[in-house]
């Protein structure tokens, strides 16, 4: 009977769990403000600009769906590693933090549509840029060295996967160094403990360009993948509410202009099928 009595009770409570994240839109309209967790870390995603305020592509989007929405929005800033367990068990409302979609991530939280792709890049030393010169870039021409990424990050995943595929072959793995921030990975390349850093050609083209007396990107590595936003499982109508905002956005030609402004390009993000497959 006490072990029926337990089982109930932590039935009742994981079914009280999932309907107060059934009911976070509410809340957030309720409550006229609505918390967002964040790695301001990403430029040129989301980042902390000079004024001390965050910024970049995908926070502009955030701050126009909470205008819609009509509430304040605040951000909570959380180490990207922690930002997915942090979304999970509630820390915050919503997380707004660009992420690769997998299909691994998928299994675990709700993904909004896109709104930007990638494709990583590797940013080296200028002394060294010579070892790529005139190669298309593969896991190969990465045997052997040291690449630094951010902890947690699709990047740490993908070396993670060329790894696998050198060791089948017999060749050199790569050492990867994994490391909380973009800064960091750039300060571990420019101290020499990284050959390479390795992330989006987005993130990294801001780096080359800032710091172009002594890095340079030399090619792309790896697929390119759709970048969106994460909610709880439970939170289908805040998930909806967000991909039908970055659809209008679409639309309008707003989402073209904030691309063209912080990206430097334009495309179009699809409304469905973008979780690939496993």
């Amino acid at each position: 009977m006490k072990k029926t009595a337990l089982l109930i009770a932590a039935l009742l409570s994981f079914a009280t769990m999932a309907q107060a994240q059934a009911d976070t839109l509410a809340d957030i309209r309720s409550s006229g403000k609505m918390t967002v967790g964040i790695d301001p870390t990403f430029p040129p995603y989301e980042y902390t600009d000079d004024k001390g305020e965050i910024t970049g592509y995908s926070v502009a989007i955030m701050q126009s769906f909470a205008r819609d929405l009509g509430v304040k929005l605040a951000f909570q800033k959380t180490a990207f590693s922690g930002i997915l367990p942090g979304l999970i068990s509630g820390s915050f409302d919503a997380e707004g933090s660009s992420l690769n979609i997998t299909a691994e991530r998928a299994k675990k939280v709700l993904f909004t549509v896109p709104y930007s792709k990638t494709v990583n890049g590797v940013l080296v030393r200028k002394e060294t840029a010579e070892n790529f010169s005139g190669k298309t870039l593969s896991p190969d021409s990465l045997s052997g060295l040291r690449g630094t990424v951010k902890t947690a990050s699709v990047p740490e995943q993908l070396l993670k996967g060329f790894n696998e595929q050198l060791n089948k072959e017999g060749k050199k793995p790569i050492e990867i160094i994994s490391v909380d921030s973009l800064d960091q990975t750039v300060s571990t390349l420019m101290n020499r403990r990284a050959d390479f850093v390795f992330d989006d050609i987005a993130v990294l083209a801001p780096v080359a360009k800032k710091y172009a007396d002594k890095v340079t990107q030399v090619g792309e590595v790896g697929p390119s993948q759709w970048m969106g936003w994460a909610t709880r499982k439970a939170d289908g109508s805040l998930n909806k509410a967000i991909s039908d905002h970055i659809l209008a956005m679409q639309k309008t030609g707003e989402l073209k202009k904030l691309q063209q402004q912080y990206l430097g390009t334009t495309f179009t993000v699809p409304a469905s099928n973008f979780i690939p497959q496993e």
